[in-house]
């Protein structure tokens, strides 16, 4: 059983929006920070937003800053990742991760992972 399922990708138009979502099914779920990240072919993956456990902290990455914007609502064990004004370049395979906040950050180290879920950006 995964313990973090991201769902919501799919195909989208440049320009337009997605939110993207991880659920968790970590009892202690909300004492964990989460990251989102991606993985474009070829290239390795990259840091995109991190949450702390309250929500109350957030940081992202400058290529994502001002379009995308990281939220939870911990009574659903939810993580979410709203995606504005998405690029072709913005395509690829989206991960969640939950960890500690600073190591997310740092060095995308997440003691869960999800598997992923697919986003295409069309021209």
């Amino acid at each position: 059983q995964a313990l973090l399922v991201e769902s919501g990708g799919g195909l989208v138009q440049a320009g337009g929006s997605l939110r993207i979502s991880c659920a968790a099914s970590l009892r202690t779920f909300s004492s964990y920070s989460v990251g989102w990240f991606r993985q474009a072919p070829g290239k390795g993956r990259e840091f995109l937003a991190a949450i702390s456990w309250s929500g109350s902290s957030t940081y992202y990455a400058d290529s994502v800053k001002g379009r995308f914007t990281i939220s939870r609502d911990n009574a659903k064990n939810t993580v979410y990742l709203q995606m504005n004004s998405l690029k072709p370049e913005d395509t690829a395979v989206y991960y969640c991760a939950a960890g500690s906040f600073g190591p997310l950050i740092a060095s995308m180290d997440g003691d869960y992972w999800g598997q992923g879920t697919q986003v295409t950006v069309s021209e």
